[in-house]
């Protein structure tokens, strides 16, 4: 049976470049496969329809909220198994589980829709709410914790190392001088009183970013995914990742250029795929996306 990705009106959710995704890890119909950050399950049905009787699929997601609306449409079974964690801890739960090595691995490292418009998890800028931004929501780190807590030189770094926000300085100024900060509005009134109106936008969705970076520690979880992917691929494996920025989109382009140096990997694609006008028109979520493949060969 052919399965169709959920349609949860409330909380809307369109997967980025599914036929490029599905071309570029060139399915084996009995291999296996993983999906390290599943989200509302787009990607994941997608890879699933390819696979015969014998294939498999690993899923993994931090985010519990968008794990449950993925089982409601992803059937569970032994050759399908959707996981609370992230996609970094691929290897230990291969070794847990005596799994052989797979055959494609997929990151989509973007938000989804969902988690965007959701005004509870303070993602957005755009949108009332609590400051969180934790895709854990078991985790006992949110935004506003950081904000509140550290220091003025910490939050210049936080913003200039992981959102590369050049007034980065002046704007932790105006946090501290405005806190305690609990939530979206008064982060937004912090940066728009420390700001030009120019390009205002801009600085917004490069200050949520860096915190919601450090609440997740995404870098470091990325780091330690990159060094260790490549022994969990089985000969003529592949990977595809989509990034959505450029801090995310160079540490996969250094280490995909290491492996291939170390004539472990074949880099697919020289520079990085991008989708196509129509698909950005339509999922506005797409026009940031950039896609890397490599095959393993050693």
């Amino acid at each position: 049976m052919t399965l169709s990705p959920p349609r949860d009106k409330s909380m809307p959710h369109i997967p980025v470049m599914v036929e490029e995704v599905l071309s570029y890890l060139n399915i084996n119909p009995a291999g296996i496969y993983v999906d390290g950050t599943v989200g509302a399950g787009g990607h994941t049905i997608q890879i699933l329809n390819q696979l015969n009787g014998e294939g498999s699929l690993i899923g993994f997601d931090r985010d519990h909220e968008a794990l449950a609306i993925a089982k409601k449409t992803i059937p569970i079974s032994s050759r399908v198994s959707l996981n609370c964690a992230s996609y970094h801890t691929l290897p230990d739960f291969l070794e847990k589980h005596g799994s052989n090595l797979v055959n494609g691995i997929l990151l989509d490292l973007g938000l989804s829709s969902m988690q965007l418009d959701d005004e509870k998890r303070g993602f957005s800028f755009s949108k009332k709410g609590l400051l969180d931004m934790r895709f854990d929501q078991n985790s006992d780190r949110g935004a506003s914790t950081i904000i509140n807590h550290s220091s003025e030189q910490e939050l210049a770094d936080i913003m200039y190392h992981f959102g590369e926000e050049r007034l980065s300085r002046r704007i932790a100024k105006s946090i501290v001088k405005q806190r305690p900060i609990a939530d979206v509005e008064g982060l937004f009134e912090a940066i728009r009183t420390a700001t030009p109106p120019q390009n205002r936008n801009k600085t917004l969705a490069r200050v949520f970013q860096a915190f919601r970076i450090a609440v997740n520690g995404e870098l470091e979880k990325l780091d330690h995914f990159l060094s260790s992917f490549i022994d969990t691929l089985a000969i003529g494996g592949r990977i595809v990742i989509m990034s959505y920025h450029s801090l995310e989109d160079r540490r996969v382009k250094h280490i995909f250029r290491a492996l291939k140096q170390d004539g472990r990997l074949n880099v697919l694609n020289k520079k990085p795929v991008m989708a196509q006008q129509d698909e950005m028109d339509t999922n506005p979520r797409a026009r940031s996306a950039k896609l890397r493949a490599a095959e393993r060969i050693k």
